[in-house]
């Protein structure tokens, strides 16, 4: 048997076919591995850290309870963040509107060398910059965040948001102009 340390080495595929063999731990470190890019995903669709929780662990949990219908025609990635993404619209659904992301909620990013009037200015800037983005088309605001926040391939996006690679290019540079538009 390998250690959990050797686990965090395997590549996802290997880990998933552990799963689907019994091996449970081989899940936890897949959802070590995913955590964090889930829950930026859902938080930047639904703009509530409660909810963006929720939503990451019933992605987890479907995930968990689906692994056996898993094709591998996609990467492991991207079938769960298309769960992730599906959760957060189903939660959204059941809300019956969107919320906007308040300036308060948006966590500033930490810098070591910065100045404090750097800092506020950074954490003015990325306060900004996330209530634009929700102020983006749905594929726009998911291409842009899944591109820029997770590293996707646009052939990732495209399988996540339900389009093809070259819509999800198309949405992610649309998304990016009207960004620029939007903080200028």
């Amino acid at each position: 048997m390998t250690s959990r340390g050797a686990d965090d080495e395997s590549p996802d595929a290997e880990l998933v076919a552990r799963v689907r063999a019994g091996d449970d731990r081989a899940f936890g470190v897949l959802v070590d591995r995913h955590h964090a890019g889930v829950y930026r995903l859902a938080l930047s669709m639904v703009s509530d850290v409660g909810t963006a929780q929720d939503v990451t662990q019933d992605a987890f949990l479907k995930a968990y309870s689906a692994i056996a219908t898993f094709r591998g025609d996609a990467a492991f990635r991207s079938w769960l963040f298309t769960i992730a993404a599906n959760e957060a619209r189903g939660q959204l659904r059941r809300q019956g509107r969107r919320k906007e992301s308040s300036i308060d909620s948006v966590q500033p990013v930490a810098s070591e060398a910065a100045s404090p009037e750097e800092e506020a200015i950074r954490s003015q800037e990325s306060a900004r910059a996330r209530t634009a983005l929700q102020l983006l088309p749905e594929k726009q605001r998911l291409s842009v965040s899944l591109r820029i926040d997770e590293g996707l391939s646009f052939r990732e996006i495209g399988e996540v948001i339900g389009s093809s690679e070259g819509a999800a290019r198309v949405n992610y540079f649309h998304g990016i102009r009207r960004l620029r538009e939007l903080m200028s």
